[in-house]
């Protein structure tokens, strides 16, 4: 069987404004051969609204697995893509439940969905495996401040991907009100140690099949000078949003190291890989289990990530070599208009 003799029908679960769900949307799209459907809980979700979409649907937050199981079967999806940070956690630790109903997540394993979303446990276990990464410690007290060392990254230990609730701290002072801030908020602070992006920062993505082989791999050197691909410059450090945006080029080096950690961890799917070079080696400072929001840029320069995976799993296709066009890959926001009366 090939790809060509029957489209494979996809649920996208996730598909806020610019938003990893609308950019797989695109990707598959790029690809041709699919039909595309996504889902969401929220009525103003721009993806609910958008052309890449066969059909889309509104899901129920208090019952999330199981809207979102109905909506797979009412529009024939076997295949379901989580897009977004949250669809991806509830998601994977209910795939066995999706296969029962005949739905297979396209996703990395469970056991490493549930690691690699908990950024304590994350640095942890890179640095028991001999992978170069910042200082990182959970606060408890200011002493855990100054085993990392000033200026810092605070952040929560889950659900920060997109700069979420990360913040450059300069003082102890300033470290511990924002640790307290996170904790009020219900989550666990770590304090990781500022890299300067004086050697650049990069995404990069690698896919691993199910079998553990490496499928390939792209890296991205951010351009840190446009507003939308920043979320906090001054005091002598930068935090990058959740857009990025740059060059896309070969990158060897960088991209081996990334290879390397992907081998680490035993990844059987998509993984991203934030951080930046120091002394021409990659620090990673966030790795999210799940594909990039920058995955559509990949597509473009060549490397489908998704279109890739789903090729392997439903025919066992293996990839062919990569050719990647090397140049800037930048990006924007864009707007619709929905009508009173289409609201879902």
């Amino acid at each position: 069987m090939s790809k060509s003799d029957s489209p494979l029908s996809v649920m996208i679960a996730g598909v806020g404004g610019a938003s990893l769900g609308t950019e797989i949307g695109k990707c598959l799209a790029l690809a041709g051969g699919y039909k595309i459907f996504g889902c969401d809980i929220s009525p103003t979700a721009y993806g609910l609204y958008d052309e890449h979409f066969s059909a889309t649907y509104r899901v129920d937050r208090n019952n999330y697995i199981e809207s979102v199981t109905a909506a797979c079967s009412e529009a024939g999806a076997e295949w379901l893509v989580a897009g977004g940070e949250q669809p991806m956690t509830l998601l994977s630790s209910a795939a066995t439940e999706l296969a029962e109903h005949g739905i297979q997540l396209v996703a990395n394993t469970s056991d490493i969905v549930q690691v690699f979303s908990d950024k304590a446990i994350t640095f942890e276990r890179l640095s028991h495996a001999g992978i170069a990464v910042p200082r990182t410690k959970v606060i408890s007290g200011e002493l855990d401040i100054s085993a990392v060392g000033l200026p810092c990254i605070v952040k929560p230990a889950t659900g920060s991907g997109g700069s979420v609730s990360v913040f450059f701290a300069v003082t102890s002072d300033e470290a511990m009100i924002y640790a307290d801030f996170i904790r009020r908020s219900g989550n666990v602070p770590i304090a990781q140690e500022y890299i300067s992006e004086h050697e650049g920062e990069f995404t990069i993505g690698v896919l691993s099949l199910p079998n553990g082989s490496i499928a390939g791999s792209i890296a991205l050197k951010r351009a840190l000078d446009a507003k939308l691909s920043v979320s906090y410059r001054g005091r002598g450090g930068l935090v990058s949003s959740g857009y990025s945006q740059g060059h896309i080029d070969d990158y060897a080096s960088l991209r081996s190291q990334a290879e390397h950690i992907a081998e680490a961890i035993d990844s059987c799917g998509p993984i991203n890989i934030q951080g930046r070079v120091k002394n021409g080696v990659l620090i990673p400072f966030e790795i999210n289990p799940r594909f990039s929001a920058s995955t559509y840029l990949r597509a473009l320069a060549g490397f489908n990530e998704i279109d890739i995976l789903l090729r392997f799993m439903a025919f066992e296709e293996q990839p062919g070599p990569m050719s990647i066009r090397p140049g800037w890959y930048l990006r924007s926001l864009t707007e619709t208009y929905v009508p009173d009366d289409q609201v879902k």
